[in-house]
């Protein structure tokens, strides 16, 4: 054997020995990474699973607000009894933080029931310029009346909706929902969003009951708004006293006509769901069945 062959083979080896140890630190580097791929995403899905858990929760805990605001508002026992007027009442439940809103149907305005003057006030009070909210109170009229003659302030019947490109007429019948309000001529979806928190199909009356009527209602009504609100924020069954009068002797409180719209708003680490509805008390007929849904809406956001 010549001397030095030992040491070609020696240095022959070495670079096989490097590329090994290369390709055994790739091999961590690429296990590495799908180790900590498979981690990100287990919990990735771990919180989608705690989020999903959290809102589900949460949309049982408003659907638990509207039971438990039945039950307040409709008390036998005046001190804990619920006001159906609006007023925040806040609850816990399952820890959750539930908000509930009771408005009674009767402090609204009847879309099939209120004259034009009304309507119209109530269009002016919620940003609708004098000649808009008389236009479009006559086209309400006009669409709920049985008759095909255009109101005074000038309202739409059938041959206006096809002026307009509309493949319907005026219904000439009175309206089934608050949202049908949204087919009247001149009605736009900005108008009908500020329109509909104040306005129902359900009351019956020509004329909202103050004591459970919101600040546009009462203004559009004649009351001066703060002042009945502050009056009603400042009295609660729960005194024991008596409710005090407002302007002009009218009740304070008035008799629920058993029909409520009810918001509830539960919030659970960070989700909140909401729940929208419009409830008559009495059941349906079936067991456990307490009320009846007239409309429901339920939605969920972030935070």
């Amino acid at each position: 054997m010549r001397p030095g062959a030992p040491r070609r083979r020696r240095c022959a080896a070495r670079p096989a020995r490097g590329v090994a140890l290369l390709l055994v630190l790739w091999l961590v580097a690429l296990l590495t990474a799908l180790v900590g791929s498979f981690a990100l995403a287990a919990r990735t899905e771990h919180l989608q699973g705690q989020v999903l858990s959290r809102g589900l929760v949460a949309q049982q805990a408003a659907r638990a607000g509207v039971e438990y605001a039945i039950t307040r508002v409709t008390a036998s026992e005046p001190r804990w009894r619920w006001l159906a007027d609006g007023r925040e009442y806040r609850w816990d439940y399952a820890g959750a933080q539930v908000a509930i809103r009771i408005v009674d149907e009767q402090g609204k305005v009847d879309l099939n029931m209120a004259d034009a003057d009304l309507l119209a006030a109530l269009l002016r009070v919620l940003g609708s310029d004098p000649r808009e909210a008389a236009r479009v109170a006559a086209a309400i009229l006009d669409w709920r009346d049985a008759d095909a003659l255009t109101q005074p302030a000038g309202g739409a019947e059938d041959p206006d909706y096809a002026a307009a490109g509309r493949a319907y007429g005026a219904a000439d019948a009175p309206l089934e929902s608050v949202a049908e309000v949204e087919q009247v001529l001149g009605m736009t979806p900005a108008l009908y969003a500020r329109l509909a928190p104040h306005v129902t199909v359900y009351s019956g009356r020509e004329r909202p009951d103050p004591a459970f009527a919101s600040a546009p209602v009462l203004a559009a009504t004649g009351f001066e708004a703060a002042q009945v609100l502050a009056q009603r924020q400042g009295w609660t069954p729960a005194s024991g006293l008596p409710p005090p009068p407002l302007p002009g002797g009218q009740a304070l409180v008035g008799d629920n006509s058993g029909t409520y719209s009810i918001e509830s708003r539960a919030r659970l680490g960070g989700r909140t769901a909401v729940l929208r509805v419009v409830v008559r008390n009495g059941g349906t007929g079936l067991p456990g069945s307490a009320w009846t849904p007239l409309r429901w809406e339920e939605g969920a956001s972030p935070r």
